[in-house]
């Protein structure tokens, strides 16, 4: 007799979703376990480049961004990569919301710095504000809205190109060469900033 393959985890992450958004609250708790340890991976990535005494730890920003997705009135997630992407943008508005308000408390605002990774940083491992890469992010939306998500996607979510490409409904050469110039851009705006 033969057995049927295990589900693969994101097929059961994208049926867990697709019962939520049917009105199973049951599914919820699943989710959440389905999902936590790779949105903790994806927080501790963030918060490993914040500075030493952050007052917003990995765990706080993995239950904010959580509660905030399960807390959106009339949203469902086609699949797990539609939910990273999601949470990704949450997490990034997350840490910019928590950085204008640090920054607001202090006479002058202090610095939040993030590592950027991947090759967006020079070769010195240079360390950018991340209010002024949320800026340089808004501003090239506005010159190419693709790019930017491309790299809030790559960058804050994690997803791979090929994810990428599912949830942009593009191919994955696109995502590729979207990334590349978004970055090569990025490199070049984020130099302006004193």
């Amino acid at each position: 007799m033969e057995r049927s393959p295990a589900p693969h985890p994101d097929h059961s992450i994208s049926r867990l979703l697709f019962e939520l958004s049917q009105g199973n609250r049951d599914a919820e708790a699943a989710l959440m376990t389905q999902v936590y340890e790779e949105l903790r991976r994806l927080a501790r990535k963030y918060m490993r480049a914040e500075r030493a005494n952050h007052t917003l730890q990995a765990t706080a920003l993995v239950n904010e961004a959580y509660l905030r997705l399960m807390g959106q009135e009339g949203v469902s997630w086609q699949d797990r990569a539609h939910f990273f992407a999601s949470a990704a943008q949450l997490m990034r508005h997350i840490l910019v919301d928590h950085a204008r308000a640090h920054r607001a408390s202090k006479r002058g605002g202090e610095q939040h710095q993030i590592t950027l990774t991947e090759g967006l940083a020079s070769e010195e491992d240079r360390s950018v504000e991340v209010l002024a890469l949320h800026e340089a992010l808004e501003k090239l939306a506005r010159l190419d809205e693709r790019q930017a998500r491309v790299v809030e996607l790559h960058f804050f979510g994690g997803l791979t190109f090929g994810e990428i490409a599912y949830v942009l409904d593009t191919s994955e050469r696109t995502v590729k060469r979207d990334w590349t110039m978004a970055r090569a851009w990025l490199k070049l705006e984020l130099a302006k900033q004193p």
